[in-house]
């Protein structure tokens, strides 16, 4: 069980430095609404604010997501036993709780999310957007396999 833990601990700090740098350069470097091509008209670094949910949902509100993304960072520790027995819950709990704690430390921080990956045929996002996300999936897949 301490490996579990230290592994998800593990993965979830590196994914929330990488996160928070990644953040820090964008609104460093890239002035606010302003888009930088990487890939012409498929791969962009665009800087915007996000008050919303993921992928821009449901704008404006900071306290009210500050509240449940602290409710849901909790429920996650209280519940981790049960998530990390198994290579894919292990990687997708890390995974989700490394986006979750990544996005709450903008809202506290910053009272806005930063996002900035633009493939233009979906909404900006960030790396914990991706992670949340990806967690999910590793969660799923594990569910199917039971």
């Amino acid at each position: 069980m301490k490996k579990n833990i230290l592994f998800v601990m593990a993965i979830m700090v590196l994914i929330v430095i990488a996160d928070q740098f990644s953040k820090y350069l964008v609104s460093k470097n890239i002035a606010l609404n302003s888009s930088v091509p990487v890939i012409e008209n498929v791969f962009h670094i665009t800087f915007v604010k996000n008050q919303g949910m993921a992928f821009g949902l449901f704008q404006k509100g900071n306290l009210p997501f500050i509240l449940f993304s602290a409710v849901f960072i909790a429920a996650l520790v209280v519940f981790s036993k049960k998530f990390i027995e198994r290579f894919y819950s292990k990687v997708g709990f890390s995974l989700v709780l490394a986006g979750a704690v990544g996005n709450f430390v903008d809202r506290i921080k910053h009272g806005y999310i930063i996002d900035f990956l633009d493939f233009r045929i979906w909404p900006v996002f960030n790396l914990s957007d991706a992670a949340l996300c990806i967690g999910v999936i590793f969660l799923c897949i594990q569910y199917c396999l039971k």
